[in-house]
């Protein structure tokens, strides 16, 4: 009486709160296939065990220490035969708080004692349950798998224990992979109900199986049984829910399942899955109506709580958005927003989305330059009377902005007075002021009112409102921020001092713009295939006139988008380019284009380009000029051209010397800036340009 109702009550007790905190602290990921058992297991299958004791929850190390005590105290080991009933018990107690503390050597020990020494124990099939358990966590699943089925022979066995077996072997299954009898046995365990939490649990893991064995009708009736059960918890309700769409295939299910989520969103109970509700609503309305995707994609990020896998998926899927929407600089914040809070660096999907974030840096790049010097030319090329009335305007809105900020900030000020006096008042006579919560919040707020909301960054005091467009899309972002609370802040002079009037300042503005727009063009051609985004930017650059060096390439680019578009528009282009650059590659490249030599043998372009490597290998230069040339025509658009045409810039430079090399490199830097090869090209000309001299 004494050890079942004092010692081991004591110790069930220490177990069941082990549980509950053990159970509060896990979280499943929804998103890959779930463990049948709920347990966060380390992945060192023996580990030390010093180190486990110091790190067993409290309360299990408390049921351990209620189960030894028992078999100390109250053992009645008599002529080799226990008359203590409970202390079979005392050891399966002893298990399964050694099994919750992830320490299964010394848990299975404890199991085969009772077995061994308590045949007749009433609770020996529950124990034999616990023991196959634990062999699977030992990576014993043969064993547990043989130990279980021997058990299963048995006709009187109660519902649980047939309900926990199935289980058990169903988790020793899922170690062999052998997802088929894994099936078969959740199947059998679900047909009773003595364990809600874990009925729900193998149907939701029977549904995601049967996703994975491409059967979706068996694995919706799977995820609908859950929403029709009554007593399932609710977190697995509601990812039933969520798991149903990922199984829609046609369009009539899409329109089916939007209606359904709308209805779970306006369910005031489902706040805590919005992100998860309205990141799946984006996805079944991405195809069809973009805007309305991008708009449910912002809404998941809004309720999301916390950086997890979900905001990740969010934010890719909002990225992958705006880049086939073509809005690169948007598609790389929301690229860089997963680098930066993702925990899984090394993954096949992050790893892409790294790569895709990197094509977009030379845009990303060349299109803030294009915007920021665009800016200023507009602002070099208005009259006095002119910028005097911008800047007046922008200060207008300036001085509103900070009004209504200082309003909102003295509002919180005021509901931060109302809440301190409801703070306990401390006595802090002598002692550092940090210590007091009503100094500190006055302090708060009192920063807020002056400077705002500011990261904890170098240069935090600079002001970044000066982003603000008013007419004719013009910024001044580009002009120097100025200190909130400084009287320069609503001063015009300010502003039109900082304008660059000196024509050498000028002109480097106006060259670093015609560059950007250079090479936005091309990479938008050769990279991304955004032909309309190359011919915007291209024909805008030939309206700022700018020196031949970049008016021929892109007039070439030109020519070559329109003659794939069957537009009439090469033709003039290429007159241009012959008329006006008679003597130039281009011209040679357009006159010549026909005279392409063939070549019989199918080969790679890799190989070609290896052939051609080997000819420049054994100083054939002329044979390897030839060669690359009739590649270039033969490959044209594909990705081995720039190296085609760098072996190229490198025979002529063997073959005609420094001066016909470096023209050669330039041709090479200006028409492929985005690739290695181009980039390799620049830095030869570079290193070459103090010889030439």
């Amino acid at each position: 009486m004494t050890t079942k109702y004092n010692v081991l009550y004591n110790g069930n007790e220490a177990l069941r709160m082990g549980l509950i905190n053990l159970n509060s602290s896990y979280e499943d990921n929804f998103w890959a296939r779930l463990p049948i058992e709920p347990l966060k297991v380390e992945e060192q299958v023996f580990p030390d065990m010093q180190n486990n004791l110091d790190n067993t929850p409290k309360e299990f190390e408390r049921a351990e220490e209620k189960a030894v005590k028992a078999v100390q105290k109250h053992s009645m080991l008599i002529a080799r035969q226990e008359r203590n009933s409970q202390i079979d018990n005392a050891y399966l107690l002893l298990g399964k708080s050694r099994y919750y503390s992830s320490r299964f050597v010394p848990a299975l020990e404890a199991f085969n004692f009772v077995l061994l020494n308590y045949p007749r124990a009433d609770l020996i099939n529950e124990t034999k349950i616990w023991q196959a358990k634990t062999l699977v966590r030992l990576q014993n699943e043969e064993q547990a798998i043989e130990n279980l089925h021997y058990l299963l022979k048995n006709k009187e066995l109660s519902s649980e224990i047939k309900e926990n077996a199935h289980t058990a072997i169903a988790m020793a299954y899922i170690k062999t992979d052998s997802l088929q009898q894994v099936t078969n046995h959740l199947n059998k365990a679900i047909l009773t109900t003595n364990n809600n939490e874990q009925t729900a649990r193998n149907l939701f893991v029977l549904g995601q199986i049967y996703r994975e064995l491409k059967l979706k009708d068996s694995s919706n009736f799977a995820f609908q049984k859950i929403i029709d059960f009554k007593k399932a918890p609710y977190k697995y309700k509601i990812h039933a829910h969520i798991e149903k769409v990922k199984n829609v295939s046609n369009k009539e299910e899409a329109l089916s399942t939007i209606e359904t989520l709308k209805k779970l969103v306006k369910n005031r109970d489902n706040r805590p899955y919005l992100d998860q509700l309205n990141y799946h609503l984006g996805m079944l309305t991405k195809e069809d109506d973009s805007e309305k995707a991008i708009s449910y994609f912002k809404q998941s990020i809004h309720h999301s709580a916390k950086d997890n896998f979900q905001k990740e998926l969010t934010y890719e899927a909002l990225g992958n958005s705006y880049f086939d929407n073509t809005s690169f600089l948007k598609a790389g914040a929301y690229y860089d927003s997963i680098l930066q809070i993702t925990q899984a660096h090394n993954t096949k999907r992050v790893r892409i989305v790294k790569r895709k974030r990197d094509k977009l840096s030379d845009v990303i790049l060349y299109e803030n330059i294009s915007k920021r010097n665009d800016s200023i030319l507009n602002l070099v090329a208005m009259t006095e009377n002119e910028r005097e009335t911008y800047f007046s305007d922008f200060i207008v809105a300036l001085k509103a902005k900070d009004k209504e900020k200082k309003a909102k900030i003295s509002a919180e000020l005021e509901r931060a007075k109302q809440a301190s006096k409801k703070l306990v008042k401390l006595d802090n006579t002598g002692k550092w002021y940090f210590y007091n919560i009503q100094t500190v919040l006055f302090g708060k707020e009192e920063f807020k009112a002056l400077w705002g909301d500011r990261s904890l960054e170098n240069n935090w005091r600079l002001a970044d409102e000066t982003i603000i467009n008013i007419k004719n899309e013009i910024a001044v972002e580009n002009l120097q921020v100025v200190e909130v609370g400084s009287v320069k802040r609503y001063e015009v002079w300010y502003y039109t001092d900082q304008i660059p009037t000196s024509p050498v300042k000028i002109d480097s503005i106006i060259a670093e713009r015609n560059s950007a727009y250079f090479k936005l063009g091309v990479i938008y051609k050769e990279q991304f295939k955004e032909l309309e985004l190359a011919t915007t930017r291209l024909e805008k650059l030939l309206t700022f006139k700018p020196i031949p060096t970049i008016t021929l390439p892109s007039k070439y680019h030109l020519y070559k988008i329109y003659t794939n578009q069957d537009n009439s528009k090469a033709e003039g282009f290429k007159n241009d380019i012959v008329n006006e650059y008679p003597n130039s590659k281009y011209a040679k490249i357009i006159l010549n284009a026909n005279e392409v030599v063939t070549n019989e043998n199918e080969t790679t372009p890799e190989d070609e380009y290896a052939l051609v490597f080997y000819e420049y290998k054994d100083e054939q230069f002329e044979s390897v000029i030839e060669k690359s040339i009739n590649a270039i025509h033969k490959y044209e658009g594909g990705k081995i051209i720039p190296k085609f045409e760098l072996l190229k810039a490198y025979a002529i430079g063997k073959k005609d010397g420094i001066i016909a090399f470096k023209e050669a490199l330039d041709f090479v830097a200006m028409n492929y800036p985005n690739t290695e090869e181009g980039k390799k090209a620049l830095e030869v000309i570079n290193t070459i340009k103090e010889k030439i001299k």
